[in-house]
């Protein structure tokens, strides 16, 4: 018998708990599986000997389906970029010495692109030292530009989130017979499939953001001007979906005067601030009544407006990932590949790690339209499935209920 660990990683998701449980479910029934360990703060954890033995704290289906439900990473989460092996050894000894000592057989790293460069660099230690530790990555992100995958799980239920709260903005800001413009800001530094979802509410013939802009195109200010100023001459109520990360012809953030200068372990620009900039623009240029909204960290945490769709494949894919590390797969990622879309099919796969991680999965450029300031139906038709069905959320005086660990 051997034991498994599990650890989260990067920005949490309504999905990445679904994964966990998953992971859970499937090695609790699992007689080759003696413990289920996770590690508290992701890889850091394991580093610093924080795991806790989840087969004692998650063991039947109640517990697993309120897991299943609850956002954010219950096992706490980390942004560590590791460097390579041959610059850093001694983080890597100490890495497996802990993955020996509690006798280890398989690791399962749940997250997004940085966290896949982990598995990859692990799996690539595992090789190097003859260990037959299996790693697997399980993917995750709200972004869905995971590379190779169809999907990934957390993105369905952001889109959703998005998709009816833009539909609820948009009744709201039609309501006064006066000319404005509302700017709703979310989530995307290079990709924009989360404000593409924000067109989702024409699938059922309501009115959708007049102008959606993506950052796989550069972003003119003159241009926006010019499209609010068109679309007034027909609508009195303008709003406008726009990713956080648009960046000018010359590859400057929108934005940049009014971000902060600093960055994260892995390089990356705090984003924020485009929606209030963007308003300050239509007060300046076309003066009429204008808001900006920033969806932040609501596109993430929302589990009551969670996709049943997502949050099942998010545990599908948990469970095949301990499947696949008995068929000896390691180097790995667990991946969707999508059958087909009408009716929606999936299956789940594995992919070498080294064709995904550091790599990163854009909107398509055939799904913008011609003026780059909105998004093709085929883009809809691809998201659609992935937000299907309600979950119910266990509550309590009213209120949703969470698990700890």
């Amino acid at each position: 018998m051997i034991n498994i660990a599990v650890a989260q990683s990067g920005g949490p998701t309504c999905a990445i708990n679904a994964s966990l449980a998953g992971v859970i479910k499937e090695s609790l029934a699992d007689k080759r599986i003696n413990k289920i360990f996770g590690s508290l703060n992701g890889i850091d954890g394991i580093q610093n000997n924080r795991l806790v033995d989840l087969s004692d704290k998650i063991n039947n289906e109640q517990e697993l389906e309120l897991l299943k439900c609850t956002p954010a990473t219950v096992l706490g989460s980390c942004r560590i970029k590791l460097k390579s092996h041959i610059d850093d050894k001694t983080t890597y000894e100490a890495i497996f010495k802990a993955f020996d000592k509690n006798n280890i057989g398989a690791f399962f790293y749940i997250g997004g692109n940085d966290s896949m460069d982990t598995v990859k660099k692990l799996s690539e230690y595992a090789k190097e030292i003859n260990s037959d530790i299996k790693i697997v990555g399980i993917p995750k992100t709200i972004d869905n530009d995971v590379a190779i995958t169809d999907h990934a799980p957390g993105y369905g239920s952001a889109a959703k989130y998005i998709a009816t709260t833009v539909s609820e903005i948009m009744r709201d800001s039609s309501v006064y017979n006066v000319k404005s413009v509302t700017v709703i800001e979310i989530m995307g530094r290079d990709a924009g499939w989360l404000t593409a979802s924000s067109a989702l509410p024409r699938a059922n013939g309501q009115p959708s953001p007049q102008l959606i802009y993506l950052p796989e195109t550069p972003f003119s200010v003159e241009k926006f001007v010019d499209d609010i100023n068109r679309l007034h001459n027909s609508y009195n109520s303008v709003v406008v979906a726009v990713s956080e990360g648009l960046k000018t012809e010359d590859g400057q953030y929108a934005a940049s005067g009014h971000l902060s200068e600093m960055v994260d372990v892995f390089g990356h620009k705090y984003l924020s601030g485009l929606g209030k900039f963007l308003e300050s623009v239509v007060r300046a240029k076309i003066g009429c009544k204008v808001r900006s909204i920033e969806l932040n960290v609501m596109q993430r945490c929302s589990s009551h407006l969670s996709s049943k769709t997502d949050l099942d494949e998010a545990e599908l894919i948990g469970q095949e990932a301990v499947k696949a590390s008995f068929k000896g797969v390691t180097g790995k990622m667990m991946i969707f590949k999508r059958i087909s879309t009408q009716p929606y099919k999936i299956e789940i796969d594995s992919s070498d790690i080294n064709s995904i991680a550091n790599k990163e999965k854009l909107f398509p450029q055939e799904w913008i339209n011609e003026e780059k300031n909105n998004i093709c139906d085929k883009a809809v038709e691809y998201i659609l499935p992935l937000i299907q069905g309600e979950v119910q959320i266990p509550t309590q005086n009213g209120l949703p209920v969470h698990i700890e660990i």
